[in-house]
């Protein structure tokens, strides 16, 4: 399902209200359910990252997110919001339609949504498989059987050295097309919000210690390791449950197939230099960045 409505909105004042920050980001001010959600995407595919990666399955792509990592892979959910606004019983509907076991609830950030809670219920009863994929900075008392968790680095952070302009597709570049949202201005406007954000070990001590989870990072080169090293002590010291090194998983950065070779085999290495897990990036290898894959 392709999205139906594009929003076009000057970025928000900051605010300390992640609830204020997602209306800010993803209304465009057209009728929606009291019960919805704001889905840039649902579609069924192979799940590319992860413990499951290449297990068939439904995605539900939320948009809003209250992050901007500057290579965001799905910046029509972040940097330039899209969507169409869909009820619980029709986005349901349309899962069912699919000969799937798997969902996969994911962004964006999908746990901004209270209605996010009201699906995973839902599907629950239902008999699926969810998987939720977070950026690890919110919490909801809601029944997952995989979270899927990818704490942002300092590396994700929106510098006017790493301006998200250069990552966005040809066909948004246009001026009359790509919404203010989308650039960084080549000022860094975004930089000490997504940098203040970026990292909750409340919000992620919670997720580890009441979902099963695995812990997907995001890796370009060595520089990374000590960031990451340094957050799995803390997430140790603070959850009650413990935190292996199959739980961790060490993803190359990059969304198009072209960036994925010049940062997998590096990445695979640091994989096996720690005794973390490598995961691919299946979807990349086939379908490049083709939307709904």
């Amino acid at each position: 399902m392709p999205v139906s409505h594009s929003v076009d909105r000057e970025p928000s004042e900051p605010t300390n209200s992640t609830e204020n920050e997602h209306q800010n980001q993803t209304d465009d001010g057209g009728d929606r359910p009291d019960d919805g959600l704001p889905i840039n995407e649902l579609f069924y595919s192979l799940q590319g990252e992860g413990t499951l990666a290449g297990v068939p399955s439904v995605f539900v792509r939320t948009s809003g997110c209250n992050l901007r990592c500057w290579f965001c892979d799905s910046y029509h959910t972040s940097w330039e919001p899209t969507h169409a606004w869909m009820s619980l019983e029709e986005i349901l509907a349309e899962i069912e339609s699919y000969d799937a076991d798997h969902v996969v609830l994911t962004g964006g950030e999908p746990l901004l949504h209270d209605a996010s809670a009201d699906l995973l219920s839902e599907l629950d009863d239902r008999g699926y498989h969810t998987t939720v994929e977070t950026n690890g900075t919110i919490h909801r008392d809601a029944p997952i059987d995989l979270a899927s968790i990818s704490p942002k680095l300092q590396s994700s952070t929106p510098t006017p050295e790493r301006d998200p302009r250069s990552e966005i597709p040809e066909e948004s570049r246009n001026g009359e097309r790509r919404s203010r949202g989308a650039a960084n201005r080549g000022d860094g406007e975004w930089e000490q919000r997504h940098e203040n954000a970026r990292l909750d070990l409340d919000a992620l001590t919670e997720l580890v210690e009441t979902h099963p989870f695995q812990l997907k990072f995001v890796v370009t080169d060595a520089d990374d390791m000590p960031e990451i090293l340094d957050l799995l002590a803390e997430l140790r010291d603070a959850a009650a449950v413990p935190i292996h090194e199959e739980n961790v998983l060490l993803m190359p950065e990059g969304a198009t197939r072209e960036r994925l070779a010049e940062t997998r085999t590096r990445v695979a290495e640091l994989a096996m230099e720690h005794s973390f897990r490598y995961t691919p990036r299946l979807h990349v290898d086939l379908w490049n960045d083709a939307p709904e894959t």
